[in-house]
């Protein structure tokens, strides 16, 4: 299947925006997160919101959308066989990992519903970023399987029955539009559900560039174009897993979420919030690609109120930002974390 830039999909669909309900603001002395600022006799404030947003929706499309998809395999894996032809194969490859994909991402998803607990105060949504880390592994296996059999059928051509081609890639075209219709009113800021909107959305065009193979065949009889095709495929399956396993690899590794530069973090607040003199020792990283988090220090200018302060930077994080969950550490004038900054 063909598989598109996520940087393009504004051109295929309207965007939605996800509502993120429940937002609650807490203030209290001595809440630094272990292992995420330093401890010092400084107050500090911890100010979050979790709220599983569109999970369970995502849930039930990715579902639907699996059940759609393994049926149709089926049925491309037989036509692929009956009619010889390698298009049809390859993308039946695909369709397993497709299928297998959109598992993993339902079990995933569900999984991270589950709550924090003692050993995981995070909870478990780091497994759908697990996933999707290794399903892109997955996608680079596959396409250099097809692209192997296609230089193999390049140097020794192997007939191809147009016509059944041209019917299974019909059924596929269909089968595709109908899960692609059940899975576009997901969050696509989930890696999970990114992935398996574009994985549906390329296997249309996938479909759509056999439909046009099979019609060669069948009016020129020049049967390369299945292998080279196949070729095509292989390639745009490597482009998306290269950015699939790069975005997954770029939030397990603690990078700082993506769109939020932490120059322009200190800078607005320093510039928005006149009781914040300086913004110091930041970090931040995402719990998985739609919940970043952020942990800072701050000095405050002379008679401001903590208590009052750090509800106002909160704020600020959550509506200019969109970042959620802010661990904030009040500092004195001569705090020694500055130099670390």
């Amino acid at each position: 299947m063909l598989h598109i830039d996520p940087t393009y999909e504004h051109t295929f669909i309207q965007r939605y925006n996800v509502a993120v309900n429940g937002l609650r603001t807490s203030v209290r002395d001595g809440g630094d997160e272990a292992g995420r600022a330093h401890r010092h006799p400084h107050a500090h404030a911890h100010a979050h919101a979790h709220g599983t947003g569109a999970g369970g929706d995502d849930e039930r499309r990715i579902g639907w959308a699996f059940v759609i998809l393994a049926v149709f395999t089926i049925v491309e894996v037989a036509g692929g066989i009956a009619s010889g032809s390698l298009a049809l194969l390859a993308d039946a490859g695909h369709m397993v990992s497709d299928v297998a994909a959109l598992g993993m991402s339902w079990a995933a998803l569900r999984l991270g519903r589950r709550p924090a607990d003692a050993e995981r105060s995070y909870g478990y949504r780091r497994i759908e970023v697990l996933a999707a880390f290794v399903n892109g592994g997955t996608l680079f296996a596959i396409a250099g399987g097809i692209g192997v059999e296609a230089v193999r059928r390049l140097a020794q051509p192997v007939p191809v029955l147009g016509g059944t081609m041209l019917v299974v890639a019909v059924a596929g075209l269909l089968a595709n539009l109908l899960a692609f219709q059940v899975l576009q009113g997901g969050d696509r800021r989930n890696l999970n559900m990114r992935g398996a909107w574009l994985h549906v959305l390329g296997d249309v065009l996938g479909f759509l560039a056999a439909i046009v193979a099979a019609l060669a065949i069948l009016w020129t009889g020049w049967w390369p174009i299945d292998p080279l095709l196949s070729l095509l495929v292989a390639a745009l399956i490597l482009r998306s897993a290269a950015r699939l396993v790069r975005d997954s690899a770029h939030i397990l590794l603690e990078g700082a979420p993506a769109g939020l530069d932490l120059e322009t973090v200190r800078a607005d607040l320093t510039a928005c919030l006149p009781e914040v003199v300086d913004v110091h020792h930041v970090h931040a990283w995402s719990l998985s690609a739609e919940q970043p988090m952020i942990t800072f220090h701050v000095r405050l200018a002379p008679g401001a109120e903590p208590a009052a302060a750090v509800p106002a930077i909160s704020r600020r994080m959550r509506e200019r930002f969109g970042v959620a969950h802010a661990t904030i550490q009040v500092d004195p004038a001569d705090c020694a974390d500055e130099e670390h900054a």
